[in-house]
């Protein structure tokens, strides 16, 4: 691929990207690269900035087989999750700190969410752990890992549906919960809008709540709260 054509500092390509090399000395946390809706050519572009900045973890998102294979094209040892459609780069994560964040999803259905999440805290450096299929048409096998639950320092809960699981979780355990509305359902659950709308109303307090299918945003949520304090 021909070099692009860089017209300033930073990361800049005319027209195209300038990306936010300072967020991470600014906020504590790198920039991420949303992948839907860009041409597979600019992620490609994006990509090969990115690669002349290996002294932070980068993420690209909702990155589908052919914006993925784009990245990889640039960042050939990039870590690919095809389930979360997410890639990782420079692979190894950060070495974990501050509290552990625990991902919950209500069913196989809600994993790409869920994983989209895990991953997302992962790469900012907390120790995650994924406790998949734990929906409360089952309530058995949520609470058979409660020991789970209560040792995390924020809990991700991804559930479409109904959406109850997070305020149910909530009422268990003592730390945060970000509750991670999925677009999984039928009808009436209107692509995720009724299950948001329960967790909005979740009568257990302590439960933050952030858009439709929004592991990134989740993931992020939870690095921040269980971050090591100074």
């Amino acid at each position: 691929m021909a070099e692009p054509n860089r017209t300033g500092e930073g990361g800049a390509v005319d027209g195209l990207v300038q990306l936010d090399l300072e967020r991470a000395s600014r906020r504590g946390y790198p920039e991420a690269v949303y992948c839907e809706g860009k041409s597979v050519g600019d992620v490609r572009t994006i990509a090969a900035l990115v690669r002349e900045h290996p002294e932070t973890h980068h993420l690209f998102t909702r990155a589908d087989a052919e914006r993925a294979d784009a990245v990889l094209a640039e960042l050939p040892d990039a870590v690919h999750d095809d389930v979360a459609r997410l890639v990782a780069w420079p692979p190894e994560p950060p070495e974990p700190s501050g509290e552990k964040v625990v991902v919950a999803c209500a069913g196989t259905s809600d994993l790409p969410v869920a994983r989209e999440a895990l991953l997302t805290a992962r790469y900012l450096g907390r120790g995650t752990e994924l406790v998949p299929d734990v929906g409360i048409a089952g309530l058995h096998r949520t609470l058979a890992r409660l020991d789970t639950f209560r040792s995390a320092g924020c809990v991700i809960v991804a559930a479409g549906m109904d959406g109850a699981l997070p305020g149910l979780i909530a009422g268990l355990v003592a730390c945060p919960v970000v509750a991670l509305p999925t677009s999984v359902g039928y009808g009436a659950a209107l692509d995720g809008l009724a299950p948001l709308l329960t967790m909005l109303n979740a009568c257990a307090p302590g439960v933050g709540v952030v858009n439709i299918d929004n592991g990134y945003g989740a993931g992020h949520l939870a690095a921040q709260i269980t971050a090591p304090r100074t």
